[in-house]
């Protein structure tokens, strides 16, 4: 016994006409007559008698049509319940960021947002690109925002945003440290800490094209995964490391970041910031926290 056999059985009871019956439904009348003779097998009874031009209630259609109504209206009543109560739940996204997107994009972005649309509440997951793209793939997360691969699965969108800026993390008491700026020649003879390339190869290939471009073969004296173990690692005198100008946000001591002096055309271009999510999914609080990205695009954009 199905729900829609109890709900075509009612309809056919108030309208006394299968076309019609089938009408208030939305379905074809051969339809609802499957539903009827399918109820009626499972029952084991004849519920409704009908020829050509007269459709009635058998004797236990009638004794049985007040407690399948009674049925369908408190299913009626559950559903309508279960709707009120998804309604008061909180909208809930899942949003995934890189390291110095999480760092630098989202505390600003998170800010509006809660301005704007304050019921939807956020959480946070700050991983990899590697490590976000499949959790976008299996829907676990709604969006995030990642360095765009060279080569991008077909079912997820990437929307580019901008270019992150690369510094030059170095201990504060390093001879460059005190320069306003500094080329990479300055850094020509310097150890240098810098990703796996297998996890950030964005970061990993910034380093080496631009010591390519200028000449020169980056010295590699160390190389770390996380963002935070490679500064610490600067702290510690390992090296210096090129790294995305949100990453003078985390709060690592003994660390001075300094900007870097390059000719135009150099591979400043490689740190590329994306918002990806999963092609023709509907999620209306992901396109309004993506449309808040877009209003105040131009002021992320800057301190980046």
């Amino acid at each position: 016994m199905e729900l829609i056999q109890l709900r075509c059985f009612l309809a056919v009871a108030d309208k006394l006409h299968f076309g019609r019956a089938a009408q208030s439904l939305n379905m074809l009348p051969a339809s609802l007559g499957r539903h009827i003779a399918n109820l009626e097998d499972g029952l084991g009874k004849q519920l409704v008698a009908r020829t050509t031009r007269h459709v009635a209630l058998t004797d236990v259609g009638a004794e049985f049509l007040e407690e399948i109504r009674d049925i369908v209206d408190r299913v009626d009543r559950i559903q309508e319940m279960a709707r009120r109560h998804q309604r008061t739940l909180p909208q809930v996204l899942r949003v995934g960021a890189i390291d110095s997107a999480a760092a630098g994009l989202l505390p600003p972005l998170l800010t509006h947002f809660r301005i704007e649309c304050p019921d939807i509440e956020v959480t946070l997951l700050e991983q990899k690109t590697v490590r976000l793209l499949p959790r976008l793939l299996s829907g676990s997360l709604d969006v995030a925002f990642v360095r765009p691969p060279e080569v991008r699965h077909e079912s997820l969108v990437f929307r580019s945003l901008f270019f992150e800026t690369a510094v030059v993390a170095m201990p504060n008491s390093h001879r460059l440290a005190s320069r306003p700026s500094v080329t990479v020649a300055d850094m020509a003879d310097e150890p240098l800490v810098v990703p796996d390339r297998s996890s950030r190869p964005h970061s990993h290939d910034l380093t080496v094209k631009l010591f390519l471009e200028a000449g020169l073969t980056a010295r590699i004296a160390q190389i770390a995964d996380e963002k935070q173990t490679i500064l610490n690692l600067v702290g510690s005198g390992f090296g210096l490391a090129i790294v995305p100008r949100w990453a003078s946000r985390f709060a690592v001591q003994g660390v001075t970041f300094v900007p870097i002096e390059t000719q135009a055309g150099q591979a400043m271009n490689k740190l590329s910031l994306a918002a990806a999510w999963l092609r023709d999914v509907r999620d209306p609080s992901r396109d309004a926290l993506l449309d808040c990205l877009a209003r105040h695009l131009d002021e992320f954009a800057k301190s980046a």
